[in-house]
């Protein structure tokens, strides 16, 4: 039996017919191929997320049991990871998100080669990630999210031909690594335009939306339909929002951009007495570090462990107090933790500092609504580390799924990317993305 030919191609000469079919049947394969590893991409994100949050209960069990061994594992993990990353993974160290911008900029064959967005290099980020956070180092897994899944779509379809280019496929990955690490598969695609690429092709963006809804259905399969920190209603103090918005795009915007400043000094391209002392003995920096987030953990009563979701969410809910303290320390233990060069995102821990300070807020100033400050906490301290006001304000309105507070929260946003750009004229990605396209010394 014979199958019917398009009427595109019944028009063709045989010959014609023939190399058209052969074009669309390619054209099918290539289509199967990123569907597939899409799904396998999300499978990845979920799957590391359940480590993560392992690791976390695992961590809160010690600490519950040893408090002073929990404490005292700190600064030996961050030592020991650090180790590990640079004698077998140093693609893999820090956040993740500035070696997929760099690879998706500038194919470069030098010092870092391919390595930067690869299974290799995803495998190590996920094994040191969860030793950080067993370690109770406080760090994020939505930027090694990022890099995991970049380094899935990137090394699964490095044999495809005449579709969607190698930068198409690792900015598609990295957006739909932010899609499946919070739910938010809108803010995917949005960080994909935002932060990972400059410019865009056509199908470019083809390809992000297709990679962005199947990872993030596969996720969706395996974790179902949740709010990242659970659905807030639509019943919003709107006037409070407005009132709270421009004082957090201001203090989020300040305090966001002397993290990045002060990040960006101690790992960033740029040499200063302080980067070639890290340089030359990166373990015992590292060991230093995470003294500094054995303090904060003991000053603070423990609460800058981990990635600050559950702390962040008991604020959002009027279930805990203290936003001061969880802010200040937490901004000493993220430093730490990001500057140490251990592999581990700042994504989760912003947002838990962010929840601190709109708490904070709240907390002194009555006229400000708790729960609305709270969440324009998360995305002014967010957008002023980051610099991505966009995706900030989506990210939030996707997470607590309150429609209501979007304008607030980009009026939030964008003065929070205003104030930490005069602090930090570049975003702090960007700038630590050029580590990764350094070119190598030439012999002589």
């Amino acid at each position: 039996m014979r199958w019917p030919l398009p009427p595109s191609l019944r028009r063709l000469s045989g010959r014609r017919r023939l190399i058209a079919a052969q074009l669309q049947a390619r054209h099918a394969w290539r289509m199967a191929v990123i569907v597939i590893v899409s799904v396998l991409a999300g499978l990845a994100a979920a799957y590391f997320a359940r480590l993560c949050d392992w690791a976390m209960e695992t961590q809160e069990g010690l600490y519950a049991a040893r408090p002073a061994f929990a404490v005292m594992l700190l600064p030996m993990g961050f030592a020991l990871a650090v180790w590990i990353t640079r004698r077998f993974a140093p693609e893999a160290a820090g956040s993740g998100i500035p070696q997929v911008i760099a690879a998706a900029e500038q194919r470069w064959r030098g010092r870092w080669g391919g390595r930067r967005v690869t299974l290799r290099t995803a495998a190590w980020k996920v094994v040191l990630a969860v030793w950080m956070l067993i370690c109770g180092a406080s760090i994020g897994r939505e930027g090694p999210t990022v890099q995991v899944a970049a380094g899935v779509t990137r090394t699964l379809t490095r044999g495809l031909r005449g579709g969607p280019g190698r930068r198409a496929m690792i900015i598609a990955g990295g957006a739909a690594g932010v899609a499946a690490a919070f739910n938010t598969p809108i803010a995917g695609v949005v960080f994909a335009f935002e932060e990972l690429g400059r410019s865009f092709e056509r199908r470019t963006h083809t390809t992000v939306i297709l990679v962005v809804v199947v990872a993030g259905f596969t996720a969706y399969a395996l974790q179902g339909d949740y709010a990242y920190f659970g659905a807030l209603g639509r019943d919003s103090d709107l006037r409070a929002a407005w009132l709270a918005a421009p004082v957090l795009g201001v203090i989020g915007g300040l305090t966001g951009g002397l993290f990045s400043r002060a990040l960006a000094w101690v790992i960033g391209p740029r040499d200063n007495p302080l980067t070639r002392w890290r340089r030359a003995r990166p373990v015992l920096f590292a060991f230093l570090c995470g003294l500094a987030a054995a303090g904060a953990a003991l000053a603070s009563g423990g609460v800058t462990f981990g990635a600050g979701y559950l702390e962040a969410r008991a604020l959002l809910h009027h279930d805990g107090a203290g936003g001061l303290n969880l802010a200040g320390w937490k901004f000493v233990a993220t430093l730490a933790a990001a500057i140490s060069g251990a592999p581990g995102g700042i994504f989760a821990p912003s947002l838990a500092i962010g929840a601190g300070m709109g708490s904070a807020l709240s907390e002194t100033y009555l006229a400000f609504a708790g729960r609305e400050a709270v969440v324009l906490g998360m995305a002014g301290y967010l957008s002023g580390v980051v610099q991505a006001p966009l995706t900030s304000a989506v990210i939030l309105m996707e997470m607590t799924r309150d429609p209501g507070l979007v304008a607030p929260l980009m009026l939030t946003s964008l003065l929070a990317r205003w104030v930490s750009a005069l602090i930090m004229p570049t975003p702090i990605y960007h700038v630590l993305a050029e580590v990764w396209r350094l070119t190598p010394r030439q012999p002589g």
